[in-house]
């Protein structure tokens, strides 16, 4: 399930085994990482912030969706497959 966040304050909203999803991750955002189940991001490089701490953790990431958080909302359920970059919103 997607939770969609606009900055790490909203941290506790993100419950284990969610997908993140937000514009850009700094720093402030390392905390929330080994609850998700994967980080998706509207912003971002192989060497941003989100892609070097999901690597290290294992978990998988797209980067520079560029449209992630007016794509997808709260709740939706989201395939997210980092090998290929690719993510799938599976609702409907």
């Amino acid at each position: 399930m997607a939770r969609v966040l606009s900055g790490p304050e909203e941290g506790e909203r993100l419950k284990a085994g969610e997908i993140l999803v937000t514009t850009l991750t700094n720093i402030g955002w390392t905390p929330m990482f080994p609850r998700a189940a994967a980080v998706v991001t509207d912003m971002g490089a192989p060497l941003s912030h989100a892609s070097i701490v999901a690597r290290e953790l294992g978990i998988p990431a797209v980067v520079g969706t560029g449209n992630a958080t007016a794509r997808i909302h709260d709740g939706d359920r989201v395939r997210v497959d980092g090998e290929r970059g690719t993510v799938e919103v599976l609702n409907g």
